[in-house]
Order: C-alpha cells, then structure tokens, then sequence
C-alpha cells in the first residue's frame, strides 16, 4: 500500500514539473527570434533532398522518357496499355509539393539543363522497333480436294510446273500447279506417308513415312528404284542436301540417319535428341544439317564430322517445324510456346514472334521476306521476318462434311516463285493462297505504333 501511495506522488510530481516546463516555454516564445524563411526553405530542400533523392531521379528518367516516346511516335500514337502511367504526374505533383518554392525551381532548372543529354542517351540505349516491310494480304484462292486422309506433307518440284502431296491413304499424288488438276497417283506406301522431297538435280522424288520405310521414286517411270533401311521406327522428315548426293531422314526412333542416295548406305545416324525428331533441314554451307524434336531441343550437325556441334535449348515445348531463309543466313523454329529466328553458323538467337497460340505444325518463308505459320487449329499467322511483325491471321475454312475438330495444318510450302502458297490440311484438302493483288498500302496500311518500352530491359 505504502508503494503504491509513493508511486502515485512520484507521478504527480513529474506531471506538475512537465506542466510548468511547457507553461513556462509557451510565455516565452514570443522572446523568440523570428523565423527566416529562406533558411527554412533550404533546410526543407535538404531534408526533402535527403529523403526523396531518389524519387527525384525517377521523375527526371521519366520525364526524359516520356519526352523521347512523344519525339519517337509523331503523329503515330502509343498502342493502347503502352502510355505512362499517369501516377508519374501525380508523383511530380507530390514532389513540388514538399520541395519549397526555392528548391522546386532549382531542381526544374537541373532538368531542363540535362534533358538534351539524357535524352541523346536514351535514344542511344533504347531500341526503337523498326517499321515493318509491307506485304499484301493472303487470300485463299484454290482447294485441291482428291486424298481420302490427313495431308500431311507437300513438296514443290524445281520447275515449278508441279507439286506432291502425301497422305494417311498412304498414296502419294502428284498435282498440276497451274491449273490443280491430278496428274498421276503413286502407291506403295503400307502406311501414312509424312515426308515428301524432290531432288533439283535428279529425277528422282522422295518419300518416307509411318512404315518406316524410305524410298526413291524413279519419276520417268514413276516406280520405286531404292529402299533404304535402317530406321526403327516411324520416319516423320527428310531433307535433301542442295549439293551432295545424300538424304537426310528422322523421326520416332530419335535419330537422323545420313543416305548415300546412290548406294542406299547409311553414312552417319546423328543420335543426341532424346525424343521424336520431327524437322530436318538442310543447306550447303554450315550448319549443313539442323533437327528439330519433341524434347524441345534443336541441334546443329556437323555432317563430314557425323556429331552434334550444338543444341539450343531456348524452347519450353516441342519443335515441330524449322525452316531456313531463302536469302539470309539465317533460320526459323516453330513450337507452341514460341516461334524463334536463329542466326547461322552458330545458332545464336536472335528474336521471338509471339502470338500464335496453338501448336505450330509447320512454317514456310519466301524471298519477299513472309513468314507463315500454320496451327493445328487451322489459322494461319503471316509475320514480316525482320521485324517480328504479324501482318495477317487467317483461319481455314473447313470443308463440308468434315468435322470442325478437324481443322489443322499439317504442312505448307512456297512455291519457287514466292507467290502462291500451298499448305496440306486435316479436312482432306490442299489449299493454294496467293497475294491479293488489288491491295495497296493504301487500302490495307500497317497498323505499326512504335513502342520503344516493348523491348526495352530494365
């Protein structure tokens, strides 16, 4: 009890004493000498300087930006969900805010003084997008309808007078490319073929397919002269080297295999990939041979040293289609996460077309520069090679009497002109494209707005 009394006196004693602390401040503050703006405005700048520096160099950076975005699009403005967030407003509006009116002008004029130099430095840093190649429209202009299954390869023989076509009827038929007429129908397959190549420099064409089997076709007799065996599974591609006299195969066994094509003798089989090897290209100069699996890896070969000399790894999904550039030494590969643009000999890559979600079956490339991609859900993606720009979506119309679900492009392939394109689909049916030739710049302009963050890495 005693405690407690002596704990409730020490607590009054120290109330009363602050009382007549404060009592005896506040009588004097009028003794106080008056307060000098300008000092406290600076201290106020310090403080704010101290404690907000970094926010200050923000709204500088953001003002320069927004300066550069408004020089760089002109009279072409952002895409809508690309302009600065309008807090950056507020943001310098909270900032003047707190700095005095001393400190504000000070830090205004340091803005104004290094604007230009910030400004030469984004533009240096910052890469702006680059207007897109116009390419005319696509439009469908033929069906081919004559296989009873699934087109599922196609190929363009050098005089560009014809085209075959590969089925899961197991037949392969030859087509006029001029007027679509059937011109002769080859069978001897047990099995869907899904790969088709004519040889530039023989008279020979190409095939290989489910059976396992690859054969060449005499096309003066249109007979099969060779086999060649060694696969152990599905054969799903081939390819023709441009200059030598070999075939390249590949498919479920995991492996591609090198043909002597006179001798039917296998010269290398390239194992690496852990998967179904589902594209094979070839070209003359280095990477002689690329692959493409469903492992999600795409590997560059040495041919003459028979082993892989890279693999590139950059894919989430299987790649299903690759596809060299007629001009630029340079190659595509098509997967459901990404269409990608790679860059020979060493496969350095080099951009992503984003936009087609659906499992990207096949691509094709002509000289002018359009790249198509073709869906298993049907569409068609038209893309502008150099930039990345998708220029035209297109979906297939789906034949009468098949089924929606079937709605798939399995293969497509530029004829040697560049100016018609056939792709080979899931409703039975080849279809040839060609360029609207009404259109103009005019009537179908590119909807390109610049966005210079797009690209941008912070």
């Amino acid at each position: 009890m005693h405690d407690e009394v002596q704990r409730h006196s020490v607590h009054t004693l120290v109330f009363r004493s602050l009382k007549r602390s404060h009592d005896m401040f506040l009588a004097n503050q009028g003794l106080l000498p008056t307060v000098d703006d300008v000092a406290e405005n600076v201290r106020k700048g310090i403080k704010a300087r101290d404690n907000y520096g970094l926010v200050f160099d923000d709204v500088k950076k953001m003002q320069a930006m927004k300066q550069l975005q408004i020089i760089e699009n002109g009279p072409n403005p952002p895409p809508p969900g690309t302009a600065f967030p309008t807090e950056t407003d507020n943001l310098v509006a909270n900032t003047s805010a707190v700095v005095p009116f001393s400190e504000n002008s000070l830090i205004q004029r340091n803005i104004s003084s290094s604007q230009p130099n910030q400004l030469n430095n984004l533009m240096r840093k910052a890469p702006s997008m680059p207007k897109p190649k116009w390419h005319a429209p696509w439009k469908l202009y033929r069906v081919i309808a004559g296989h009873l299954g699934w087109v599922r390869c196609v190929t363009v023989e050098p005089g560009n007078e014809w085209f075959a076509t590969g089925s899961a009827d197991r037949i392969i038929k030859i087509w006029d490319l001029a007027t679509g007429q059937l011109k002769v129908s080859l069978t001897g397959h047990v099995s869907t073929v899904r790969g088709l190549a004519v040889s530039s420099r023989h008279p020979y064409l190409f095939s290989c397919g489910e059976d396992r089997q690859v054969k060449c076709w005499d096309l003066e007799y249109n007979k099969v002269i060779r086999h060649y065996h060694g696969h152990l599974s599905a054969v799903y591609t081939l390819a023709l080297h441009p200059t030598i006299d070999v075939l390249v195969t590949a498919g479920r066994d995991s492996t591609a295999r090198i043909w002597d094509m006179r001798t039917k003798a296998n010269v290398h089989t390239f194992q690496g990939h852990t998967h179904t090897v589902a594209s094979v290209i070839c070209q003359a100069s280095e990477p002689q041979i690329i692959t493409g699996s469903h492992d999600t890896t795409i590997r560059l070969w040495d041919l003459a040293a028979g082993k892989s000399v890279c693999s590139l790894t950059n894919h989430k999904k299987s790649v299903r289609s690759l596809i060299f550039h007629p001009t630029l030494n340079m190659f595509a590969s098509g997967s459901p996460d990404n269409i990608k643009q790679w860059k020979c000999p060493d496969g350095k890559f080099i951009q992503n077309l984003s936009g087609h979600n659906a499992i990207v079956n096949c691509l094709a490339v002509n000289p002018e520069g359009a790249l198509v991609s073709g869906g298993d859900n049907g569409t068609l993606f038209f893309w502008d090679w150099r930039t990345g720009y998708n220029f035209q979506r297109l979906q297939a119309p789906v034949q009468p009497g098949s089924m929606d679900s079937e709605a798939g492009i399995f293969s497509m392939i530029f004829d040697h002109s560049g100016s018609r394109l056939i792709t080979t689909e899931a409703d039975k049916t080849i279809k040839i494209y060609k360029e609207d030739e009404t259109a103009s710049e005019e009537s179908h302009p590119i909807n390109w707005k610049p966005d210079i963050l797009k690209r941008r890495k912070y």
